[in-house]
């Protein structure tokens, strides 16, 4: 019964820090204007974050990082991704990840 109770704190625990995680790099993703053009669930500008990790795997990373940096054109139709210099390579890193991990 202990066990049992203990694994429920530690998994609800673990919840709780991926959940607040998830609020930081949407706070991130906001403070960097990126939900200006983009949304979680549906497109807007850009394409939708779950859309973007349905296209892309962890071994697109790096070349995701570099978009968010210097931009984009053509991979998702006729309208551009402009550059957002005020991203740093983490920042943009950290971005990427929580993306993909919308699948």
């Amino acid at each position: 019964m202990k066990t049992t109770y203990l694994s429920l704190l530690v998994a609800a625990g673990l919840l709780s820090a991926g959940a607040a995680q998830a609020a930081d790099e949407m706070a991130l993703a906001k403070a960097k204007n990126c939900l200006a053009c983009h949304a979680v669930d549906k497109k807007l500008v850009g394409p939708s974050y779950q859309d973007v990790a349905k296209k892309y795997t962890a071994k697109d990373e790096a070349m995701l990082v570099e978009k968010v940096i210097k931009g984009s054109k053509g991979a998702w139709g006729p309208v551009p991704m402009p550059p957002n210099a005020s991203v740093t390579p983490e920042e943009a890193s950290k971005l990427v990840k929580w993306i993909l991990s919308l699948k």
